[in-house]
């Protein structure tokens, strides 16, 4: 598998950024973060975990439901 496509959705009761991605072979990855930066390194980090007994993926795209909107102040 060289390509995993996270699906993301904003939260905005909770205050968080959703990542999920369905394993066609079975399972998946959902993980969550308050921010864009923190979802990155969230994402990286469970796809490590979740392929450690197998080849990981080489890129991971995002998929965003809605456009995010970043605050500047």
């Amino acid at each position: 598998m060289s390509r995993v496509q996270f699906e993301i959705e904003q939260d905005e009761e909770a205050n968080v950024f959703v990542a999920s991605w369905d394993d066609p072979t079975g399972g998946g990855i959902t993980t969550q973060a308050r921010s864009l930066s923190e979802l990155y390194d969230a994402i990286q980090e469970s796809v490590r975990s979740h392929f450690a007994d197998r080849p990981a993926p080489r890129e991971v795209t995002l998929h965003f439901k809605n456009d995010p909107i970043l605050q500047l102040a």
